[in-house]
């Protein structure tokens, strides 16, 4: 499946309105393929455009190698699972799941033996002469993957299937969901805008927001190394730091270079450099990011050559498998730690201890500059705290 140059616009009183810039993807066949992102992102629309139930203002689709950008849903060989699942009221489970065979011209035999395969599949054999309102939300959902299935697509297309379900039974279903497909062996691509279901269950990851993929990438690559400081927001919880190159050291880490940015006395702050990104001028501005649950929190200043900053406990909250720590430190910046609960879940620190924070080098990721980097001071940007430094929430991030 590819898209190439894909965009999508709509027509409003005041002009033309983006939903989608220039998609460009290659999505290969047996794949677990997720469009993540916030609401408005533009990753619903690039299904329903994948789908057929809207013509790309710009761009073509290609599945297997044949243009369909023009070709309508029905001659795509392509399903598609909504959030709503939209069953049949008055049939039952069997009923719904051959429903797409008969209009087709299956019957008989062959009919019973594919709607028996799915059924079983799903794990529903026994359920088949119920109604869908006698059934579960996790089962309506099966029952609709089932007969999504049954006329064996290409792809599966998913639109945030999984939304109606309460947290327990969506995490299940997850698992649930790349068993199956892991069975069938076709083409999902999956849209959500929740980072844990695109992180569980997918090959990999587009990252999109206000209409552009941010980065493309399998789960680990993305949430271990963002490529821009959306991502490292959006993508689970990450502390942000913004501060000056005081020097570069070529020799760096293991042979990589790294840059020295300022820090208080006492502490050290070091990021390894990318590549892709450069060397830093000196007195330049760098951001980088550092995930809470590589970060050591101590009450005594850590050896070696770590990272490490210096600041003050000011919220502690217990959440069973772990504890997170938020830190103020002495240059302004709020950092959350998330620390492992093992046998003993004694708090280490306490609020308004002085604690000191440290991670190995090899776990600080610059990014990209952001536009605001570009165009903003740094001063300018938020109170010392907020945006510049230490913020860990997604709300402005964009890149």
């Amino acid at each position: 499946m590819e898209l190439v140059g894909v965009a999508k616009e709509y027509s409003s009183r005041a002009g033309l309105v983006g939903a989608v810039s220039r998609v460009d993807l290659s999505i290969e066949q047996g794949e677990f393929f997720s469009l993540l992102g916030p609401s408005g992102c533009g990753k619903t629309t690039t299904l329903r455009m994948i789908a057929g139930f809207e013509e790309p203002t710009r761009g073509r689709i290609l599945l297997h190698g044949r243009d369909v950008t023009a070709v309508p849903p029905n001659r795509r060989d392509v399903n598609l699972v909504f959030q709503s699942y939209a069953l049949f009221p008055h049939l039952d489970v069997a009923s719904n799941v051959a429903f797409g065979l008969r209009r087709r011209g299956v019957r008989g035999q062959e009919l019973r033996r594919r709607v028996g395969e799915m059924l079983e599949l799903v794990e529903l054999s026994g359920l088949a002469d119920r109604r869908p309102r006698a059934l579960s939300g996790g089962q309506q959902q099966r029952v609709a993957l089932a007969r999504a299935l049954v006329n064996r697509p290409r792809a599966l297309l998913l639109d945030e299937p999984l939304g109606a379900l309460d947290l327990k039974l969506r995490q299940t279903m997850q698992i649930e969901l790349k068993r199956i497909q892991r069975e069938v062996g076709i083409t999902f691509v999956y849209v959500t805008h929740d980072q844990s279901e695109a992180l569980t269950m997918s090959d990999r990851i587009a990252v999109m927001n206000r209409g552009r993929v941010k980065q493309l990438a399998a789960p680990r690559e993305i949430y271990e190394r963002p490529g821009t400081r959306f991502v490292a927001g959006f993508i689970g919880t990450s502390n942000l730091l913004r501060r000056s190159v005081r020097s570069v050291d070529p020799a760096g880490v293991d042979g990589t270079p790294v840059a020295v940015l300022d820090s208080a006395a006492e502490e050290r702050l070091v990021v390894p450099l990318r590549p892709e990104l450069g060397r830093p001028a000196t007195g330049s501005e760098l951001e980088m990011t550092v995930r809470p649950e590589k970060i050591t929190l101590g009450l005594t200043r850590p050896d070696g050559t770590c990272c490490a900053l210096h600041g003050r406990v000011t919220e502690v909250v217990y959440l069973g498998t772990y504890t997170t720590y938020t830190v103020l430190t002495h240059g302004g910046s709020k950092i959350t730690v998330f620390w492992q609960n093992s046998a003993d879940a004694t708090n280490i620190a306490d609020r308004g201890d002085e604690v000191w924070l440290s991670w190995l080098p090899t776990h600080s990721f610059a990014l990209a500059p952001s536009a605001h980097t570009k165009s903003t001071p740094p001063s300018a940007l938020a109170p010392s705290g907020s945006l510049r430094e230490g913020q860990n929430h997604t709300e402005g991030l964009e890149s």
